[in-house]
This record gives C-alpha cells, structure tokens and sequence, in this order.
C-alpha cells in the first residue's frame, strides 16, 4: 500500500471493470456507504477512502492551512486516484466530497466520466442574491457552540442535520464518527465547510454531474440543486428524493440506493442535459 493510500485507509473492494470512489461528507467516514457498497461490487471496482481529519485517520496528518480551502480535499483525491493507477472513474461524492469532485474534476476532467453530488451545495451563507440556507451569524452560533461543549453540539447538531431524534439508528451512527474527530479538526472542517464560496467555480466544470438531494434538507433548500443544475459548465441533471435529512445515503438508504445505482448505471442523455 501506498503512502495516500495508507494516509487514507483506502480500500478496494470488487473488480468491476468500471471504477467508482465514494467520497463521504463532513462528520462522517467510509463506513457512511456500507448501505451501498453491496449493491456495487460484484459490477464495479470501488474505491472508499477517508478524508484527512475523519476519525479514522491520523490527526497528525491533518494540516489546518491545506485543508482551509477545498483544493487540499481535491488534491488529495487526485493523489489517490495516481497512487491507484486510475485514469478515468465515476465519482460519488457527498456534501463536502461533493464538491471536492466538483475542485477536482476541473483540475483533472479526464479523470472523471461524472460525478454524482448527493447534498451538493456551492454556498452555505445567504447573499443578497443567492439562499444557501445560512446567516453568517448562524454558523459563528454554532462554531461557539462546538468550542464551548463539542459533545452537547454533537448532541444538538446530529439529529437536526440527520433528521429524527436520539434514538435514531442513523443519528446514532453520525453521532459516533462525529465523536470520532477531534474537536479542534472538527471545528476547522466545519468552518471551512460552512463558508466556503464555489459559485465561481461552477461554469468551469465540464464532466456530467448528476444531482441528487433531500426533499427535506435542513442545511439546504431544493433552490440549491436548481442552483447547481443552472449554474455547472456541462451537462446535469438535479433528482430530489423524498427523504428527510443532509445524509439521506445513510438515514434512509432503501429510497437512496435506488436512485444512487440508476444514476450510477445510466449516464445523462441529451434530451435531459
């Protein structure tokens, strides 16, 4: 195994001739697809990996000032796609690994045959002209909250993104990888996610991008997704799911799965673009 590879707990399961990496979301880790994962590896070769600062990995890896800005995730992916020899895969990626495909694909098109953006958002922050879903004083609110007691954040902040409450399987499980990180690590991704701007980015992606998102998002209205499909440089399609939550791959994967492998297995035609 290799230095990223090991960095990153990658691992290869399958040896489908088509590739696809699943990268996963802040709070969470690789474990967030194991509803998927079965349903993909007797078809495709796929690639899990954790992102710097997950729970799993070494914290002493975590480099605050790279991972800053999205271009340190993106970075990171193209790294492991060299170190495994992958020249052209299908990208699965939620929220934050959303749109480090999204970095990473106009870095490196070639690499990508299309994303699949599941809780894609460009902007948290409101603006003048654009509804993320935030007020800048909200997620100051909230990096307070995480200073001050991480564990009672975890407490609040899990179910209100997962939706349900603390009985939940699934908050429980997000609870758990959320407890994972450090809270230091933790605060610096938050903040990085939460206030990040790629608007600007959007018209320079070329590869496919299929949309998919809750209909019921607390951290993102359906306007985001229709912000998405407007805005990318190449061909999209945006599908909204009748789920409840910012991880509907993991809260309720038996509506998910279905629309993740449709979009997986079909490419967008002309007609929808």
């Amino acid at each position: 195994m290799g230095i990223v590879e090991e960095a990153h707990n990658v691992k290869v399961l399958g040896s489908g001739e088509k590739t696809i990496v699943l990268g996963h979301g802040f709070g969470t880790d690789q474990s967030v697809w194991k509803h998927l994962v079965p349903y993909l590896v007797d078809e495709y070769r796929v690639v899990l990996y954790d992102n710097m600062g997950a729970g799993p990995t070494n914290p002493d890896y975590f480099d605050f000032n790279r991972y800053a800005s999205l271009e340190g995730y993106a970075y990171d992916l193209l790294a492991i796609l060299e170190e495994l020899q992958i020249n052209c895969c299908m990208y699965l990626g939620h929220s934050l690994s959303a749109m480090t495909g999204v970095v990473a694909s106009i870095f490196r098109p070639d690499l990508f045959s299309k994303l699949i953006l599941v809780s894609a958002s460009p902007r948290f922050i409101n603006t003048d002209d654009y509804y993320g879903g935030f007020e800048l004083e909200d997620i100051e609110q909230l990096c307070r909250a995480m200073e001050s007691n991480y564990k009672a954040w975890v407490s609040g902040f899990a179910p209100l993104v997962v939706g349900g409450d603390m009985d939940s399987v699934a908050v429980q499980e997000f609870s758990r990888t959320l407890f994972n990180m450090r809270p230091d690590i933790a605060l610096s991704v938050f903040r990085t996610v939460f206030t990040f701007d790629l608007r600007h980015f959007l018209s320079r992606v070329t590869v496919p991008c299929h949309i998919i998102q809750s209909s019921m998002d607390m951290a993102m209205s359906v306007t985001v997704s229709e912000y998405l499909h407007r805005n990318l440089g190449g061909k999209s399609i945006v599908e909204i799911i009748s789920t409840e939550g910012h991880l509907p791959h993991l809260s309720a994967p038996e509506a998910t799965n279905p629309v993740l492998l449709r979009h997986i297995s079909h490419d967008i035609t002309d007609d929808v673009a």
